[in-house]
């Protein structure tokens, strides 16, 4: 298990604790009572420090290299009965973007979102979940397959942003993402948004339009990133901090500002401590926001969609 800086008394006691164990183990000296106490202290101290993070902290549980990542929700909610589709029928297939067919139960969803890598190797390969246009046209053309057999969409939002490159550029990032907004907007069937991890810039709006939008409680949702924000107001990374609260990007914030519309819960210490609790509590928040759009007509759907973004950043004097 890795630790955070500001997790680092959870870890001196953790270890403690495995240490009280282990002399029980091994010898006949009676630590019952230690490691309760032990115990009790570590569950103070992991409430107390994880109901008071600050936005940068939640920052950094959304990047922890243990936290799961879309492959990972897919696998656990659907099994075996994912089948994953590839390519954009146009330039190649975006490894940043993944989506194909899955089930929660009987039903089925068009699943679709940003894949990181675990390793070096893997990081490179899915271009550390940036993806490039073609990747964008890919998630658009699921998404009007699914549309095609009247079955749901749910997307996976986890990207430090859009591929900035130059090749990216020339082959039309900009239009790629804008296009995907706007088809979005109509499509005819419910759309189910799930940000599970970094949901940054015009590369998480790319996938991030929905009926239904849902954020982890440990993830943030922003226009551009702390680090970013501070180099451009500040000319120096120092200043993340400042810039993730001023940024207002938590959960709790975007759920204030009613530019989400649900909060779904994560175990304490972030959702890579549980990750069956956290899978199990996403799929169980899908399947409820399913419920709550499956019988509405394809008019009704998209109008009471376009009606909700067209209300958002309305200030009345």
């Amino acid at each position: 298990m890795e630790y955070l800086d500001f997790e680092l008394p959870i870890k001196e006691l953790q270890e403690q604790y495995e240490k009280a164990c282990q002399i029980g183990e091994e010898s006949d000296v009676d630590v019952t009572n230690t490691c309760k106490q032990i115990e009790k202290k570590l569950k103070e101290t992991k409430t107390e420090i994880y109901k008071n993070l600050t936005p940068w902290q939640r920052v950094q549980l959304s990047r922890h290299p243990n936290r799961p990542y879309t492959m990972d929700y897919i696998k656990a909610i659907c099994g075996d009965s994912f089948l994953e589709l590839h390519g954009d029928r146009n330039f190649k297939d975006d490894k940043a973007m993944v989506g194909g067919l899955g089930k929660i139960g009987d039903q089925s969803y068009m699943f679709i979102g940003q894949q990181k890598g675990y390793n070096t190797k893997t990081r490179q390969y899915r271009n550390f979940g940036m993806a490039n246009p073609e990747g964008y046209r890919k998630a658009l053309r699921l998404m009007q397959s699914a549309e095609k057999f009247n079955v749901p969409v749910v997307t996976l939002v986890d990207t430090p942003g859009a591929y900035p490159g130059l090749e990216a550029e020339e082959r039309g990032q900009g239009e790629a993402i804008a296009r995907n907004i706007f088809e979005m907007t109509k499509l005819k069937v419910p759309i189910i948004v799930v940000i599970i991890g970094e949901g940054a810039s015009g590369g998480a709006l790319g996938i991030g339009v929905g009926d239904k939008v849902l954020m982890l409680e440990n993830t943030w949702y922003s226009v551009i990133s702390p680090e970013s924000c501070s180099s451009i107001l500040w000319r120096s990374w120092e200043f993340k901090e400042q810039a993730a609260e001023a940024l207002k990007l938590t959960a709790t914030d975007m759920k204030k500002m009613k530019l989400i519309d649900q909060i779904v819960k994560e175990p304490i210490g972030g959702a890579h401590s549980d990750r069956e609790k956290t899978f199990r509590n996403v799929a169980t928040a899908i399947e409820k926001s399913y419920s709550e759009f499956k019988n509405l007509s394809p008019t009704e759907l998209v109008e009471q969609r376009m009606d909700k973004y067209s209300h958002m950043g309305v200030f009345k004097g």
